[in-house]
């Protein structure tokens, strides 16, 4: 079996293969559901996208790269709210290296980072449709809530929302 290895992206080989890897999910997405091109283009627009991720770590107080057998193959990130909960952005694991469980890796990450921060609550949002990231959340313990930041209208019957103490 390859070598798993999550960490905190650092330097720029490390964030190049994160920004690849956004710009993947960013397709994948896209590709996902009818409704999914017009949410992307609300969420992820050209050139905004594009900034956000020549800008990392930027606004992100966690940006961690997942590798197997030393190849780039999953990302997420967490950025602070207001109210001083993390959001949880951008779980990405490529398709030929799902199966491995690395998105549940980087979500326990994530967690634990947050949880030595002493921050109080994790939060996130996807796509309804994303039923395996839904049963994940599920998995990890997250609870479906309402909306914790102000979301465009037209997304919302297509998100769902969630959060739990890291």
């Amino acid at each position: 079996m390859s070598t798993i290895d999550i960490r905190a992206a650092a330097g720029p080989e490390d964030f190049a293969a994160v920004r690849s890897l956004c710009l993947a999910y960013r397709e994948d997405l896209r590709a996902h559901h009818p409704a999914a091109p017009a949410l992307v283009s609300l969420f992820y627009p050209d050139p905004a996208y594009t900034d956000l991720l020549d800008a990392l770590p930027g606004k992100h107080d966690a940006v961690l790269l997942a590798t197997l057998g030393g190849a780039p193959v999953g990302c997420a990130m967490s950025q602070p709210l207001s109210d001083g909960s993390l959001e949880i952005k951008r779980v990405y694991v490529a398709p030929a290296a799902r199966g491995h469980g690395l998105a549940q890796r980087l979500m326990e990450d994530l967690a634990a980072r947050a949880r030595a921060k002493g921050v109080p609550l994790l939060r996130l949002d996807t796509m309804k449709t994303l039923s395996a990231a839904r049963r994940l959340y599920a998995r990890l313990g997250f609870a479906e809530r309402g909306p914790y930041q102000r979301v465009p209208e037209a997304a919302l019957p297509h998100l769902c929302f969630y959060e739990r103490a890291p």
